[in-house]
């Protein structure tokens, strides 16, 4: 007799858990790194949004998981995402069956909550017949074993940028702190017009996360900060995902070198994959990372549409937040290092 599929939920409290989700996730060949258990701490106690950590297990077995937050906003909406903060989502499975039990009681937590739409952030579709977001791509290249190889497969103007930067003197630095990370950061999304992480959470990823989360930081000769990363390590892959840089930094080609400095330090350590993140096509990053040499990969972000009619739009590419967006621009840093947090916090 075939054993049947129990759905639990996973508690922020219960460590032993957590432990058993993780070893799941690190097996699992469809799972990221944004579907570890530590990101229940990061959408609850940081972002303080409820969170719905899912797992199909089968004779004391997991089988697959699923990683939900709500977001509820009364700019932005309410939703149910899998998962906020994060490029990849959707279910991780082991199987079919276990994968559609996940995901059926995605859509009856989401219609039970009454929020208007439910999000699957998936790299591979798995829903032709629901409605997609088609905005997102993935950038990723596999990292050469050799670290003359990696540099001389980047393209001739992005190379050129990376040795100005090595003949510029610059230095990279592992920081211990989110610091010098965090000034450049929020400076970047001032001048950009959009809100800043709280630097809590920043601190809190590192917390979480330990040696698979990382900053690097890149200074001049004199040991100014011009640009710095944070990036996540998972399985064989390096992927940077936070970024800041001084207005000084693209003269003295502070930010090339940095990604530069980043492959240099994850091919030495043997890694496989550099997972240039997600950017919106027709962006200054996607223009960026195609002169890296990478190529963009479709993201299937999927919706289960109920008190809507369309996928929502909740990025600055959207003209109806472009006054916001000038507005931001002008107002005072520490206001918006202030009031951001509880902005972007629903954003998600």
């Amino acid at each position: 007799m075939t054993s049947t599929i129990q759905i639990k939920r996973l508690t922020a409290q219960d460590q032993v858990l957590a432990a058993r989700w993780d070893a799941f996730v690190l097996a699992c060949p469809q799972a990221s790194f944004f579907h570890r258990a530590g990101w229940l701490r990061m959408v609850e106690q940081v972002f303080g949004h409820q969170g719905f950590f899912l797992y199909a297990e089968r004779d004391g077995e997991i089988e697959a998981v699923l990683p939900l937050a709500q977001v509820k906003s009364l700019l932005f909406g309410h939703s149910l995402v899998a998962l906020p903060f994060a490029v990849y989502g959707g279910v991780a499975a082991n199987n079919e069956e276990a994968a559609l039990v996940l995901e059926q009681e995605a859509q009856s937590i989401a219609q039970r909550l009454g929020v208007e739409h439910l999000e699957f952030r998936n790299v591979q579709a798995r829903h032709a017949e629901w409605p997609r977001q088609d905005l997102y791509v993935t950038f990723r290249k596999e990292i050469l074993p050799d670290e003359e190889a990696n540099m001389l497969a980047i393209p001739r103007k992005a190379r050129a940028s990376v040795r100005k930067g090595i003949k510029n003197n610059l230095v990279g630095h592992l920081d211990a702190n989110v610091d010098r990370f965090f000034a450049l950061y929020a400076d970047n999304t001032h001048r950009h017009g959009t809100p800043a992480m709280p630097k809590r959470y920043f601190a809190a990823l590192l917390d979480e996360f330990g040696a698979d989360a990382e900053v690097l930081t890149v200074t001049d000769p004199a040991g100014r900060p011009l640009s710095s990363v944070l990036s996540f390590y998972f399985r064989d892959e390096v992927l940077p995902y936070y970024a800041g840089d001084d207005e000084e930094a693209r003269d003295l080609a502070a930010n090339d070198f940095k990604y530069w400095e980043l492959m240099r330090r994850a091919c030495a350590r043997g890694l496989k994959v550099f997972d240039y993140g997600r950017s919106k096509q027709g962006t200054g990053s996607y223009a960026f990372k195609k002169n890296w040499g990478f190529e963009p990969t479709p993201l299937h972000y999927e919706y289960c549409l109920y008190k809507r009619d369309d996928v929502p739009q909740n990025n600055p590419t959207n003209a109806k937040y472009q006054l916001m967006i000038k507005t931001w621009r002008r107002l005072p840093r520490g206001f918006v290092n202030w009031l951001g947090p509880f902005v972007v916090r629903n954003l998600g």
